[in-house]
C-alpha cells in the first residue's frame, strides 16, 4: 500500500497528484489523506473513473480514502481513462465563467446569460457540459428563470458542473441547487477533451 498525504493542499493538487500516482503503480492499494469533503468526492470520482473502488473514512476535518484496483488494472489503466473520455471528443462544453454575458452593463449583462441558457434548450445537440467557475456558479446557486433552465438541461442529459473551490470562496457551497460540484483538473480536462468550447 502506498500512502499518501494532500491533506494541506487544495484542489486540484489532490486528484492531479493522485492521478499520477495511479498511472506509476497500476493495481496497487494507495491511502489517500484528503482535507474537506470537496477533496474526497473528487478523488473517489477519479479513482472511479480510472477503475478503483475508494472507501472513505472521516478522519478529524479531513478524510483517508483507500483505492482498491477492481479486478486485474495493470494494463488497464490507461484504457478505462480513455473509456471514459472519448466520447467527449465529439461533444461541445459551454464555461460560465460569469453570471453575465459579454462586457457593459451588468443588468443587462444578465438579462443575455438568461437569455443564452433558455436558448440553449432549443439546440440540437444539446452540449455535453456546462462549468460553472468564478461568478458562474451564482448560475446554479440562485432561484429565477435561469435555474428552471438549467433544471431543464440536467433534465435531458446535460452534465452540470461547479466549481467546488469556487463554491467555497463565495461560501455558496450549501446553496448549490442544480448539478454537482467539480473541480479544476476535470474543468481543463473537458475542454481539452471537447470538439469545442462555448463561452457565452
Amino acid at each position: 500500500m502506498i500512502k499518501l498525504d494532500y491533506s494541506q493542499h487544495q484542489c486540484p493538487y489532490p486528484v492531479i497528484e493522485t492521478r499520477k500516482q495511479i498511472l506509476a503503480n497500476p493495481g496497487v492499494v494507495l491511502e489517500v489523506c484528503v482535507g474537506d469533503e470537496a477533496g474526497k468526492d473528487n478523488v473517489s470520482r477519479l479513482a472511479a473513473k480510472m477503475g478503483y473502488q475508494a472507501l472513505a473514512e472521516a478522519k478529524g476535518p479531513g478524510f483517508t480514502l483507500t483505492l482498491t484496483p477492481e479486478g486485474s488494472i495493470p494494463a488497464q489503466t490507461h484504457q478505462a481513462e480513455a473509456l471514459q473520455t472519448s466520447p467527449q471528443k465529439q461533444a461541445s462544453v459551454v464555461y460560465c465563467g460569469s453570471d453575465r454575458m459579454g462586457q457593459g452593463d451588468d443588468a443587462f449583462g444578465k438579462i443575455l446569460m438568461k437569455n443564452f441558457l433558455m436558448t440553449l434548450l432549443e439546440m440540437d445537440p444539446l452540449p455535453s457540459h456546462i462549468l460553472f467557475v468564478n461568478s458562474g456558479i451564482n448560475l446554479t446557486t440562485e432561484e429565477g428563470d435561469i435555474l428552471e433552465a438549467l433544471v431543464k438541461l440536467k433534465d435531458r442529459g446535460v452534465d452540470l458542473a461547479s466549481c467546488g473551490l469556487c463554491l467555497d470562496f463565495y461560501n455558496r457551497k450549501d446553496e448549490l441547487k442544480v448539478g454537482r460540484v467539480t473541480n479544476m483538473y476535470e474543468i481543463v480536462e473537458l475542454q481539452n477533451l471537447a470538439a469545442r468550447v462555448i463561452v457565452p
